[in-house]
């Protein structure tokens, strides 16, 4: 069984005549259906909108296409504001879920006027020397304790920095009330790269009775939901793999048991999706450079940790095809490595894998989200370029490779030059 990369060897071969490996490309078609699938799959709900995780891929053109899918953009930066407002995305199209905020951040949040999703009670009183309140705000929730689905603990938010008390919550909208807020919007995230169906009608049940609650005892209208992100991909050939419409018809019949009863047919829904979007719709495409013989076999790539973090930093399993040689027996057993001073630069650990030979191309999949963006310059190496697969075929620089130069410009050299 196989993962099938959406790009040949030939096609490979006549990509690196212009853009040399190592670089991350990205698949348009697959993205656009996919943003299409998740568009189709929350229909029911009319204020529906996904608000695509700009952290996750970073990259004005991959914005641009989720734009015109009917994407908004969520930011958690200054930069990631900049980027969003450049691509054109307005107002209501951003999402500002930030934590330990600087000033600078909420300042052009508020002049984008976007919506304000406040991580904790505590920078309300913070925002409000520094911008004025819109007629809409949004916070982030905490609930404690840990996350179970099907008598499994999927993650611990009682162990996260993120969101607010119930207590927090309430509090939170009696202040902001009072500063003339009109119209709220809650938020959470409490699982990470989930493989069950389950989790986000889960969540929806548990922010849907939470909004329930706000509004009887606060009398606050609740504007919208946000889902956040935490549907994940399967990395490994053996996990299951999400269903969004199964996922989309349970937060309806939530929203419908829950929140219809309640008078609240209004409520907007939101989603955060960064890996789910992005991730099986880019590859990292290295080229075999050295192998070596000593107490195990070892490949090594002219990519390293630098292209792709995920693997050195979380010990986290990305699928490996050597193009052209897709179906020949995993007869040989691998650590396929980088060039880092760190033992842990390796993309695989005891993986079987066909014969590689000097001059293979690999590809490393479901690189398009949480890949490029997590890229770092330890050892002075420098980051790759990102190319686009288009539609019809053709390939597009959608950013250049870094450059030595770019590596020093930050540096001041005046005082070596005398």
């Amino acid at each position: 069984m196989e993962k099938k990369p959406f790009v040949t060897k030939e096609k490979i071969e006549e990509i690196v005549k212009t853009y040399p490996t190592p670089f991350h490309i990205y698949d348009e078609k697959g993205i656009r259906e996919n943003a299409r699938r998740l568009k189709k799959a929350f229909a029911w709900n009319k204020g529906f909108k996904e608000y695509f995780a700009v952290k996750a891929t970073p990259n004005p053109y991959i914005l641009k296409i989720l734009k015109e899918e009917g994407c908004g953009v969520d930011c958690s930066s200054l930069t990631e504001l900049m980027l969003s407002d450049i691509v054109g995305f307005k107002k209501d199209e951003i999402m500002f879920s930030s934590n330990v905020t600087p000033k600078a951040d909420y300042e052009l949040a508020s002049k984008l006027d976007a919506y304000i999703n406040f991580d904790d009670i505590t920078h309300i009183d913070y925002y409000k020397n520094i911008a004025p309140f819109k007629e809409t705000m949004s916070l982030r929730y905490n609930p404690g304790g840990d996350f179970t689905l099907n008598n499994e603990i999927m993650d611990t938010p009682k162990d996260a920095k993120y969101g607010m008390t119930k207590p927090q919550m309430k509090e939170a909208i009696k202040k902001l009330m009072a500063y003339g807020v009109k119209h709220f919007g809650i938020h959470a995230f409490l699982a990470s790269n989930t493989k069950d169906n389950g989790y986000y009608p889960k969540l929806a049940s548990i922010l849907f009775k939470l909004a329930r609650e706000l509004k009887e005892e606060l009398s606050c209208d609740i504007a919208f939901i946000n889902l956040s992100g935490g549907v994940g991909v399967d990395y490994k050939l053996e996990e299951p793999k999400n269903d969004i419409d199964i996922i989309g018809e349970g937060v309806r019949k939530a929203y419908e048991e829950i929140l219809t009863p309640a008078g609240m047919d209004n409520v907007k829904i939101f989603t955060e999706l960064g890996r789910f979007m992005l991730a099986p719709y880019g590859h990292l495409v290295a080229k075999v450079i050295h192998e070596k013989h000593i107490w195990k076999e070892y490949i090594g790539l002219d990519a390293c940790a630098v292209n792709l973090m995920r693997p050195a930093m979380y010990g986290a399993y990305h699928h490996i095809t050597v193009l052209g040689k897709e179906g020949l027996p995993l007869d040989h057993m691998y650590d396929v490595t980088g060039g880092l001073c760190e033992n842990n630069d390796k993309f695989a650990i005891d993986r079987m894998l066909p014969k590689i030979d000097i001059g293979d191309y690999l590809v490393i999949h479901d690189t398009g989200a949480h890949g490029f963006a997590m890229g770092y310059n330890y050892n002075g190496k420098l980051k790759s370029a990102e190319l686009l697969l288009k539609e019809d075929g053709s390939v597009k620089l959608i950013r250049r490779a870094e450059t030595p130069s770019d590596y020093f410009a930050t540096l001041d050299f005046t005082e070596f030059k005398k």
